[in-house]
């Protein structure tokens, strides 16, 4: 079973939002096991080492590619060509905060339980709505 994770990192939280890409950045990405999921968020991209893993969810076979491909119809990927920085790195996006705040609204309205209140939206929330956004529909 493959696992896809979501990452993200202090310093190119910091640099993005220096060159004007906001600071809800996050990276994407699909590994082999948890174990490779960690050896690569600990190896690090774009320069900087201090990725922490925020959220993972084991899933059947999939393709980084195919993943990265369905979560770019909902939010906007950092153009690895254009920012030097990222030096070839895909999967890096950049998240609309509102999309979230959307995304739970509508399932608290859905739950019969839960009052619809304002949500307070937490880095784990961003990396489920993104992990939920990558995978296909289930049949």
């Amino acid at each position: 079973m493959a696992v896809v994770y979501v990452a993200r990192s202090a310093a190119l939280t910091k640099w993005a939002s220096d060159v004007g890409q906001g600071k809800h950045i996050f990276k994407l990405g699909v590994a082999a096991d948890q174990d490779a999921a960690k050896t690569a968020i600990d190896a690090g991209w774009a320069g900087e080492s201090d990725w922490r893993l925020i959220h993972s969810r084991d899933v059947p076979d999939l393709e980084e590619d195919a993943v990265i491909e369905r979560l770019m119809r909902k939010e906007k990927v950092i153009d690895p060509t254009y920012y030097p920085k990222l030096k070839g790195t895909s999967g890096v996006f950049r998240i609309t905060l509102t999309n979230v705040q959307n995304s739970l609204l509508v399932a608290k309205a859905m739950s019969p339980d839960e009052p619809l209140t304002d949500v307070k939206v937490k880095p784990k929330d961003i990396a489920e709505y993104m992990i939920r956004n990558a995978l296909p529909a289930p049949s």
